[in-house]
């Protein structure tokens, strides 16, 4: 399997992935069944090889980077594929955090006594085999195999091509780990070529031995999964993340909160897109914060009431409205009321992360109720849209869809249930 490097006919990938999703299998039973102790030992390791080989990492991050610049990428993108010395200690902190996470696998979700005496159990089990597709952020590497070996399953990734030399870097400090611990190298492989055709193996469930993917990135690419995928998925799409400025907000708050949310990191998706003003405070809110945000180095595109009152905002398009920017542009527009806020994010938003601020409870608490978004928050910088920030360790993505896992996907998300039933010899009348 690993020496079909560069295949060179589409038979070449559907051999190299159909090997890849049978090793996967084989790795994914050995998981589910493997002691917590062993599943959290490879961790630590990974961790200590992470940081072993951090100067590795990061050589093959700066090749990735000097191609990536010489094609042309966008600075966004090459943001966002970065690594250092503190990107690099956070991903191996991330996945000791992982290692500390109560084991999800054999925990009793609920259970129950039936008046003929049987005793229920539901308790969470692996999802088994996971595909996760992502583009840009090498660390990902880290965080999805981890995740889904804490959560007793074979992950199968796949990076964009882009990153793809960084990906395979981290891999490999990953299958050490595993290695280590005596659990199988193949419970994490990374496909080692960037052919498009590999996603379309995998969407298709490399012959039943995936079990669900997990696209983590552009429109593009989740588009093409939701078409292609003939597996479940945990949709991630785009961030077009809103920050709400009630009536009742607190200027200064809401100047820290708002431009925490949009520069403390432009390029991820937890960052803000749009800022939507109440007109209640359009007169004595809205320049301060274009203003605040202006000064920090974001441009803002405003609707013709927010460039009346700022000299240095630009008018925007229809264009952008419900744009993920993904860079030190903000969009900003001021609106009627709370429900016309809430009207506007169902309209233009993609259900990832919003936020009211406001000293009326009330007011957020209907926020809260009429946002029907994977996250809404009170209050509080977007940014905090992280599955490691909510205390789980990690994340592989946000989830924005409806079904099973939603939010931050982290190990309780990356496991199902079955249901355990104990008798004492009950026949059924």
């Amino acid at each position: 399997m690993d020496a079909i490097t560069n295949p060179g006919t589409t038979g070449d990938v559907a051999k190299l992935m159909e090997g890849i999703g049978r090793a996967a299998r084989a790795a994914a039973r050995k998981l589910a069944t493997s002691p917590a102790d062993t599943r959290n030992a490879a961790l630590t390791a990974m961790a200590k090889v992470v940081r072993d080989c951090a100067s590795e990492i990061l050589a093959a991050n700066q090749a990735d980077i000097a191609a990536g610049q010489d094609k042309g990428l966008a600075d966004s993108f090459v943001e966002r594929m970065t690594l250092n010395d503190e990107r690099i200690e956070a991903m191996a902190a991330g996945i000791e955090s992982i290692a500390a996470l109560p084991d999800p696998v054999g925990s009793v979700i609920d259970s129950w006594e039936r008046p003929n005496g049987l005793k229920i159990e539901r308790v969470r089990t692996p999802l088994g085999v996971i595909g996760i597709i992502f583009e840009s952020r090498p660390n990902v590497t880290a965080d999805a195999g981890a995740l889904c070996v804490k959560a007793g399953n074979a992950a199968i990734l796949r990076s964009g091509s882009d990153a793809l030399g960084a990906a395979k870097a981290i891999h490999a400090c990953l299958q050490d780990g595993l290695e280590a611990a005596g659990l199988p190298r193949e419970a994490i492989q990374l496909v080692p070529v960037a052919d498009r055709d590999a996603v379309g193996e995998m969407l298709g469930g490399l012959g039943g031995n995936v079990d669900v993917i997990v696209p983590r990135g552009g429109k593009g690419l989740v588009g093409r999964v939701e078409e292609e995928a003939r597996v479940p998925v945990f949709a991630h799409l785009e961030g077009i993340c809103h920050v709400y400025v009630h009536a009742d907000a607190d200027l200064g708050m809401a100047k820290d909160l708002i431009v925490n949310a949009k520069m403390r990191r432009t390029s991820i998706c937890g960052a803000a897109e749009c800022i939507l003003v109440d007109a209640a405070v359009a007169q004595t809110h809205a320049a301060p914060i274009a203003e605040a945000l202006i000064d920090a180095g974001c441009e803002v595109r405003g609707d013709t009431a927010i460039c009346e009152q700022v000299p240095g905002a630009v008018t925007a398009t229809e264009h952008d409205w419900g744009k993920e920017h993904l860079g030190p542009v903000v969009s900003m527009r001021v609106v009627e009321n709370l429900d016309a806020a809430a009207d506007y994010i169902a309209t233009y938003g993609s259900a990832h992360t919003e936020a009211i601020i406001t000293d009326d409870q009330a007011a957020a608490d209907r926020f809260m109720h009429l946002v029907d978004s994977a996250i809404v928050m009170h209050n509080a910088s977007t940014q905090f849209a992280d599955g490691g920030e909510f205390g789980m360790g990690a994340e592989i993505g946000i989830a924005t869809g409806r079904m099973h896992a939603r939010g931050p996907v982290g190990v309780e998300q990356l496991t199902s249930f079955k249901y355990r039933v104990r008798g004492t010899g009950q026949t059924r009348p």
